[in-house]
């Protein structure tokens, strides 16, 4: 993989496309208002019962207006937020907390500027059958990064896992089923646990027919890294995937996180089927995670759902949680 640094310089030079980029005639513009609204009933890992969000309810809007010659201009906002209080995701951290990014698409691929996911977070979900996107039953969303903070200190003092502020993020056009993709801050991270080093990461990735697989590493301000391996294959209806993440939490005595998920999906008409397992090692402390799951389309924007998971820690008692719920996109 290419080092940080060596990112850190390609992420500066794709920048600089923003300032030398000619300026043209504004021309047609679009924006888009998405969304999805995702609430359950469900039994939490700690035994709680909880009415709320099982995936990330959000609303966003986005668009892009066409400079000419190939360019356009582009922006995304996305808010997160609990349905079923009408209050926003997680105390303390920012109103914009899934995006807020404007960036220039062309030619060179896409270069966003502000806050979004960094190049891990952006392109793992491809080999988790929940697409890293269900706290219940996703081995991924359990497991994946556990000792990798995209940044220590970004809300308040308090962690960011998966998104990046102040980042600049670069996304390449596809050349024979393969793309790069860049994230990175300069900005210093001050506070407890903060750093001055720079926040840099690359992913390599590579799709096309029934194959698709994901290289990737970064490196937060604070020292800590984390690498990222997956590989999926789709034979009919069925796809088959796998990913190993190594992550470091650097601090006096380091922390070494190692996790092998596996996992399957399977559709069946308007119904799928999900299972997946994975397997933490932290530092010789071994855990099980078992996922399963089905899910049911009413329309091609609402479906209904069931997760299951179960933790299994080498010390202590097994762990459930299951739930029932609805998802509406629009």
């Amino acid at each position: 993989m290419t080092s940080p640094r060596s990112a850190a310089l390609t992420l500066t030079l794709a920048s600089l496309t923003l300032v030398s980029a000619p300026a043209a005639a504004a021309g047609a513009s679009a924006i888009t208002l998405t969304g999805m609204l995702d609430i359950a009933v469900y039994k939490d890992f700690d035994g709680s019962k909880q009415v709320g969000s099982v995936a990330r309810s959000h609303i966003a809007i986005a668009g892009q207006e066409d400079l000419g010659g190939g360019l356009a201009a582009t922006f995304k906002l996305q808010h997160r937020f609990e349905p079923d209080s009408g209050s926003t995701e997680n105390t303390g951290k920012p109103f914009w907390h899934g995006e807020s990014t404007v960036g220039l698409r062309g030619s060179f691929g896409h270069v966003r500027m502000g806050r979004a996911l960094d190049v891990v977070s952006n392109n793992d979900w491809a080999f988790d059958p929940w697409y890293n996107f269900d706290r219940i039953a996703s081995p991924a969303w359990n497991n994946w990064h556990w000792n990798y903070a995209t940044d220590r200190t970004s809300n308040g003092g308090g962690a960011e896992y998966g998104r990046l502020s102040s980042g600049v993020f670069y996304d390449s056009p596809r050349l024979g089923g393969f793309t790069v993709h860049a994230s990175g801050s300069f900005e210093d991270s001050p506070g407890v646990g903060g750093g001055t080093g720079d926040n840099a990461g690359l992913a390599l990735n590579y799709a096309q027919g029934p194959v698709a697989a994901m290289l990737a590493s970064s490196r937060n301000s604070s020292g800590d890294t984390v690498q990222f391996m997956g590989l999926s294959y789709t034979v009919g209806a069925w796809v088959l995937m796998g990913a190993f993440d190594r992550s470091v939490f650097d601090a006096a005595v380091d922390s070494t996180a190692r996790v092998t998920t596996l996992g399957l999906r399977h559709s069946m008409g308007l119904a799928s089927l999900k299972a997946g397992y994975g397997w933490r090692d932290v530092d010789g402390m071994k855990s099980g995670f078992l996922g399963l799951g089905a899910d049911y389309n009413l329309s091609k924007r609402t479906n209904v759902y069931l997760s299951l998971g179960r933790q299994d820690p080498s010390r202590g008692d097994a762990l459930t949680a299951y739930g029932v719920g609805m998802a509406h996109s629009f």
